[in-house]
């Protein structure tokens, strides 16, 4: 009996964990391309905190020139990705794939679109922000 105690205790998920098998999916913020869908994993996005969130991006969706105040840590999950910077799209862009990672420097203006429908999952401080450049 103790020892099945003892097995328990050292065993039993600790208080904190995060433990996700079920991915919700939510239409996505204004802020991004119509059809988005999001998935929060952790923490809140909109408020100050850690927080992880997937977004399902359609096929031909487009981010024009925009920055974040806090950098944003990009896993591709699947799908492709075409990130470049500056205050005008371009061509000159680099594409990431599935188990490819960018960070996206604090303030940095870049810009991004997915040929194919796409599943990336952001990490970041919040409250998460997408401030279009004018």
């Amino acid at each position: 009996m103790l020892q099945s105690l003892i097995l328990a205790l050292l065993f039993a998920v600790p208080p904190g964990t995060i433990q996700v098998t079920k991915v919700t999916w939510s239409p996505g913020p204004p802020a991004l391309p119509k059809g988005t869908q999001i998935a929060v994993l952790e923490g809140d996005q909109t408020k100050a905190g850690m927080f992880t969130l997937r977004l399902k991006l359609p096929r031909g969706a487009q981010l024009p020139p925009h920055w974040h105040p806090r950098p944003e840590r990009v896993t591709v999950l699947s799908g492709e990705v075409r990130v470049g910077f500056g205050d005008k799209v371009s061509k000159d862009v680099t594409t990431f794939r599935a188990g490819s990672f960018y960070v996206n420097p604090a303030l940095a203006h870049h810009f991004v679109s997915f040929p194919q429908e796409t599943v990336i999952q952001i990490t970041g401080e919040g409250p998460w922000e997408v401030h279009r450049v004018e």
